[in-house]
């Protein structure tokens, strides 16, 4: 869920992460284990960007992540991917050089990241909010928007499921 409100310039979103939590399966064999350790040691660090094609601009995205699965949020500029940031379970990243436009917002979540992939590979959820995000630079003041990535009490945001095929990649 989205909830919206300026403070001090700067609009905030709260966001409503769907999907559930399910904790990753107990490697079964020696060969699982070290599949799964090398997978582990691919993990991102938080706040990795992924893919940028916008920076250079003077908007902020700040994402919280307080939920217990890693998360990539993408955002979409017109047809075109602009920009992907990684954001492990329970924390916070910023991107901070966001030019202005409107951006369709993309988020998948889950477990074992893969960097070759792209994608998780355990428990993946892929969401779109139905709101875009805009972001605006004048001489004197620049957009920040604040997405929440876990429930929040009285947020009003809507998201909708995509097809994994359907997520940018």
């Amino acid at each position: 869920m989205i909830y919206l409100r300026n403070l001090a310039g700067a609009a905030l979103a709260a966001v409503l992460l769907a999907g559930s939590v399910a904790a990753p399966a107990a490697a079964s064999t020696r060969e699982t284990v070290t599949a799964s350790s090398t997978e582990a040691a691919a993990r991102p660090g938080n706040g990795r960007i992924l893919y940028d094609r916008i920076s250079g601009g003077r908007g902020t995205l700040k994402v919280k992540n307080g939920s217990g699965r890693d998360a990539v949020v993408t955002l979409v500029r017109g047809r075109s991917k602009a920009i992907s940031i990684y954001v492990r379970a329970r924390s916070t990243a910023s991107v901070r050089d966001v030019r202005d436009g409107t951006y369709t917002i993309f988020f998948t979540s889950g477990y074992r990241f893969s960097t070759s992939r792209g994608r998780f590979t355990g428990a993946p959820s892929y969401q779109r909010f139905t709101s875009k995000l805009r972001f605006t630079t004048t001489a004197t003041s620049s957009t920040i928007w604040t997405l929440t990535l876990n429930p929040v009490r009285g947020g009003n945001a809507r998201t909708t499921g995509v097809n994994p095929n359907d997520f940018p990649a």
